[in-house]
């Protein structure tokens, strides 16, 4: 067993919920998923693919069909991409480890924007690469970016930049003059970005154009060196479906089907029958999810601002509350505490990264906005007790 394996931490995230799972008293709100089933006609989709009997192998790097679907939908949000530049993976999971093990050696130095999902910074370890975190600055709730720390982490001496905005579990995101800045700064040095984009359609800000968050691929030329890594779960409702893909530069994907081969093979062929449809009827699920999602975050906010102990500010995108608790340095303890004591949910901060210690997160996404309301409700009673 390779040291670095032996030395990975285990989730936080799984830890706390482990605690919790099957028991019925518990509100859960640590994962980042909803609690609305995937829509009838995505599933009927996979169903009617099954009948057929599509139960075998198919291309690398996706049904062609799918691709020519997400060429179509990303060039309807963005600038034109043609579908040889995408590949169809497991989820949006596999698709950033594709992209890391495509790009990064081991002794690479990667520089990551941190607090984020553990899975973007534990991915370069496992490949024997260097990390340098770039820490987001908590101000009144919110969390922002030093744009100049991360320029100077950024050197000719690091093979790639891991970004994630919208963010998780922040709520982060990044401008358009931010992107530029740092795209033309990327080009200087000769360091590649992967942007983990999946949450850019659950934007609530004002300033958005066609429906999601400002993206690398409104900046970048084809050939720059950019990976952007999306996903079915979160603005589709499939996140069981296990169903992402990456955008990349032609250069990069001419290799991606041989490096998806030696990892999944490929993704099923009755799951991407299901996205398919999903995206040609995107305005049937997407914006309905976004509005009803903007709604919970409002209504969850609201109420935990209430409530004198917490330092919370609304989320610009993404799913999650992502608060500091005060008097509670430590964050899995009280997590832990929240779920044996209280039947209530939520993610430790340190989850993220060691400078969230005394945040938590919660996942909003749900169908019932009084499950948000006897959340809050248990987390004040919690907070009285502790008196």
């Amino acid at each position: 067993m390779r040291q670095i394996i032996r030395d990975l931490e285990e989730s936080q995230i799984r830890e706390v919920a482990n605690a919790g799972l099957g028991r019925s008293d518990v509100l859960p709100f640590w994962f980042g998923e909803g609690d609305e089933v995937t829509p009838d006609f995505i599933r009927q989709a996979a169903i009617d693919s099954l009948q057929r009997g599509e139960t075998f192998y198919t291309h690398n790097l996706g049904l062609t069909e799918l691709r020519e679907a997400i060429a179509a939908y990303m060039g309807g949000l963005h600038l034109p991409v043609g579908s040889e530049r995408i590949a169809v993976t497991s989820g949006g999971v596999s698709a950033m480890m594709l992209a890391v093990q495509a790009l990064v050696d081991s002794g690479d130095e990667v520089v990551a924007v941190t607090p984020v999902w553990p899975n973007l910074t534990a991915q370069p370890l496992i490949l024997g690469a260097r990390l340098k975190r770039v820490s987001l600055k908590p101000a009144g709730g919110a969390w922002t970016l030093d744009l100049q720390a991360l320029l100077d982490a950024v050197t000719p001496r690091t093979r790639l930049l891991i970004l994630n905005a919208p963010n998780n579990p922040t709520g982060w995101t990044l401008g358009r003059a931010e992107q530029q800045i740092i795209l033309d700064h990327c080009r200087e040095t000769g360091t590649w970005i992967l942007a983990d984009e999946v949450y850019e359609r659950l934007y609530f800000a004002d300033d958005t154009a066609n429906g999601c968050a400002p993206s690398f691929l409104d900046l970048a030329a084809p050939d720059d060196r950019l990976a952007v890594v999306h996903s079915l779960s979160k603005s589709f409702l499939m996140t069981g479906w296990r169903l992402g893909w990456l955008v990349m530069a032609p250069a990069m994907a001419r290799h991606m089907g041989k490096l998806a081969e030696f990892n999944t093979s490929c993704a099923s062929v009755f799951t991407q029958r299901g996205a398919v449809v999903a995206l040609e009827r995107t305005d049937e699920v997407t914006p309905r999810v976004v509005a009803h999602l903007k709604t919970c975050r409002d209504t969850l906010v609201s109420l935990l601002q209430g409530l004198p102990a917490v330092q919370v500010a609304p989320a610009r995108g993404g799913m999650y509350a992502f608060f500091r608790l005060e008097g509670f340095p430590d964050s899995l303890a009280t997590a832990k505490s929240l779920v044996a004591q209280a039947g209530l949910g939520l993610a430790p901060g340190t989850a993220f990264a060691p400078e969230a210690q005394g945040w938590l997160r919660w996942c909003f996404a749900s169908r019932d906005l009084s499950r948000l309301r006897d959340g809050v409700g248990r987390l004040e009673a919690w907070l009285a007790d502790q008196r």
